[in-house]
């Protein structure tokens, strides 16, 4: 009896214990969940600027420029503007040089976010450096450097490829030129290197794209009629705008995203492909080609004995001329 009655006291015991681990275990599981949904939430009631771009084409292209020489951003940010950029014309190896990239825009402008409302342009920009090159790490910047890029965060394109950097987005109105600190590299320390001239290529984009990698347009593009037909009505909703175009088979209706302003009106007769919304985009995107020398120390060593040679050279013609003279003078006057 008491063997019993000790056996049934150990299993409750045992079955307390499980019982409170499970319930332990069951609000673990429920904290964890309504974290998780509390984030999601987050991100989604208040996106994250850097899930714009660059973000879609790391995802989308294996690298950012094509084999036609375009980069991929010109595919979303449909508007060309110009875009510039300076480096020097040659470096050495294992330095740090400036490449300078510059977005103007007029900094008055507008541009309409994903709520619709406007807001201020933000920029960015992609640096493709030649093989080897990357940016400096913090060790090598000087004080003066270092004030130049604060608060500017330099990402590789893709893992294995730092030699290709991006940056954005990022307030235009503070970094409408950004400078990339980059370490040269050198080719005695590494043979598949090479002294030489390579291409520089860099792109600029100012304000938001007007379509989506998937190929869906963002609320910052032109809205045009699905179908010919007339405006048959014009209502706002809590999100969009709907046009409903009435043809002669039945109703259609456009949804129009918050931002693009709705330019036709009631009664009016639209053609297929008609723009019914005004273009609020006031962005672009820009790229430029330039070229550096990344130049052998031997090479200029030598160059600057050849133009010492010639130097000398020169003195010593001037004095044998003038030595010349004197003895044709001294037989004149002989």
């Amino acid at each position: 009896m008491k063997r019993f009655l000790f056996t049934r006291g150990l299993a409750g015991e045992v079955r307390d214990r499980l019982s409170a681990a499970a319930q332990a275990a069951l609000r673990t599981a429920i904290s964890s969940t309504v974290l998780a949904a509390v984030i999601l939430s987050a991100n989604w009631i208040f996106p994250q600027s850097a899930a714009a771009y660059p973000f879609w084409a790391q995802e989308a292209y294996e690298t950012p420029r094509e084999a036609t020489g375009r980069i991929v951003c010109a595919n979303c940010h449909l508007a060309e503007k110009p875009t510039k950029v300076e480096v020097p014309q040659s470096v050495m190896p294992n330095t740090v040089f400036e490449a300078v990239v510059k977005i103007p825009y007029d900094h008055s402008a507008q541009q309409v976010t994903g709520s619709g409302e406007a807001g201020p342009l933000n920029v960015g920009a992609v640096l493709m450096l030649p093989e080897g090159f990357k940016i400096a790490p913090e060790d090598r910047l000087s004080e003066e450097m270092k004030e130049k890029t604060e608060g500017i965060f330099f990402q590789s394109y893709a893992e294995g490829k730092d030699n290709v950097v991006i940056v954005g987005p990022v307030d235009g109105d503070e970094y409408s030129e950004i400078v990339f600190p980059v370490l040269s590299p050198d080719p005695k320390a590494d043979k598949s290197l090479h002294f030489g001239k390579y291409p520089v290529h860099v792109g600029g984009n100012r304000g938001r794209g007007q379509v989506y990698p998937t190929g869906d347009k963002s609320n910052n593009a032109i809205y045009t009629a699905s179908t010919a037909g007339t405006i048959a009505a014009i209502a706002p909703t809590e999100y969009s705008t709907e046009v409903t175009i009435s043809t002669d088979s039945g109703d259609v209706v456009d949804s129009i995203p918050a931002g693009p302003q709705v330019i036709v009106e009631v009664g009016q007769a639209v053609a297929a492909g008609e723009a019914i919304t005004n273009d609020p985009n006031v962005g672009g995107f820009g790229q430029v080609d330039v070229e550096i020398v990344l130049q052998d120390p031997a090479r200029v060593a030598w160059l600057l004995v050849f133009f010492l040679g010639v130097m000398v050279t020169q003195v010593l013609l001037a004095l044998k001329k003038k030595q010349v003279e004197k003895v044709q003078l001294a037989e004149m006057n002989f």
